[in-house]
């Protein structure tokens, strides 16, 4: 009986009592032993396969999940899609997020049971919008919390693409409609107008009409920034080595970047890199992101501006990064918006622009900018 206590009590199930004889009492009991130790076996091994079938299935999810102890903060579980979102190959306890992701595990723990919250947060994939749901149950050995981060950058993005495409075309159909007739009618009558002379009410009118012309052939350049935007061709992919791209448009900027004295490093350890896109699209996507760090960098005393390339498994991330003056995050915020623009002559076309070429290659364009100290678009691939 204390054997079989014993064995009960460490669970260990592969132990057998002798039966010399099942007629006697001892051997009737060792018997019931021997079988109850099998249920138990049984059972053991039934519950081992469905956690590692849990397991296999969780670690599928392309959501971030941790399992913790709410009272110790000591981490049951997390999943892989965890471990590569923030870059975190183990954790002890849920306090470790904080030396990785303050902000974030602020924000975790402020988070109560059963509700849900979207979030900013860095992650291997750069900037992303994180949604957090929190869930809880207690147990005759504590309370537990499981944490759910979802990445929704990609919904997002989507969302945002397929609702200014739509407001696109109904406004370059609408505004090249109008404005066409206006500009052609203007301008007949400006040169009918050139040859009427002296009268001070003739000069008022060629001078309004006159602006209606300009006034329309701006308009007629922003239908025109719309229609860019709308049609941009599908990506041709083919295999582009990084260290050449990054050469050949340093090559095109080398003369504007000595006259303004702008230092410029190309930072890649695996002179092997290999991506597949778009050459000519990603090329005016790079450039456009140079042109915006040199404006960034022409008051700053000794400009600097690197490009960068990062391989992390099937991830490569393509950085652009310069000492400038860096944004707000409310600049942040807008600067992918259509038509949001800082510069007095910009279009707020350029960014916009370069994240369709990016989703339309299956990757992201994001912005990481502290004010006075610069900022690190990254496209990720």
């Amino acid at each position: 009986m204390v054997e079989f206590s014993e064995a009960v009590k460490y669970r260990d199930f592969t132990r057998r009592f002798v039966v010399k004889s099942e007629k006697t009492a001892e051997g009737k009991l060792y018997s019931a032993f021997n079988q109850i130790n099998d249920v138990y076996k049984n059972i053991s091994i039934d519950q081992a396969l469905q956690h590692q079938y849990l397991n296999k299935v969780i670690n599928m999810l392309d959501t971030a999940i941790i399992f913790y102890d709410a009272d110790s903060g000591k981490v049951i579980w997390l999943n892989d899609a965890f471990k590569d979102l923030f870059q975190v190959p183990h954790l002890g306890n849920i306090s470790g997020m904080e030396k990785r992701h303050p902000e974030l595990y602020q924000k975790t723990m402020q988070l109560k049971v059963g509700k849900h919250q979207m979030e900013t947060a860095h992650s291997s994939k750069g900037k992303i919008k994180l949604l957090m749901q929190s869930s809880g149950f207690e147990t005759q050995d504590g309370s537990f919390r499981i944490i759910v981060y979802q990445n929704i950058n990609e919904a997002i993005d989507e969302t945002e693409t397929r609702a200014w495409h739509k407001l696109l075309r109904v406004l370059t159909h609408e505004i090249m409609n109008s404005i066409g007739p206006i500009s052609s009618l203007a301008e007949t009558l400006h040169d009918r107008l050139e040859h009427w002379e002296g009268e001070q009410e003739i000069d008022d009118l060629k001078l309004g009409i006159f602006t209606i012309k300009r006034r329309s052939e701006g308009l007629l350049q922003f239908a025109k920034s719309y229609r860019l935007i709308n049609k941009v061709d599908q990506p041709q992919f083919s295999e582009i080595l990084v260290i050449q791209l990054f050469e050949n448009i340093y090559q095109l900027l080398e003369p504007t970047l000595i006259q303004k004295n702008i230092d410029v490093d190309i930072i890649i350890k695996n002179t092997r890199m290999i991506l597949r896109a778009d050459l000519n699209l990603l090329e005016q996507v790079i450039i456009n992101l140079l042109l915006n760090a040199i404006e960034a960098v022409k008051e700053v005393e000794e400009p600097y501006i690197s490009l960068s390339a990062i391989e992390t498994r099937d991830i490569i991330q393509l950085k652009i990064q310069d000492n400038g003056g860096g944004m707000s995050p409310e600049i942040q915020e807008q600067i992918f918006t259509p038509f949001f623009t800082t510069k007095k002559t910009g279009t707020g076309v350029g960014l916009t622009l370069s994240k369709q070429i990016m989703l339309m290659h299956g990757g992201n364009i994001s912005v990481d900018s502290k004010e006075g100290e610069g900022s690190t678009f990254t496209l990720q691939f």
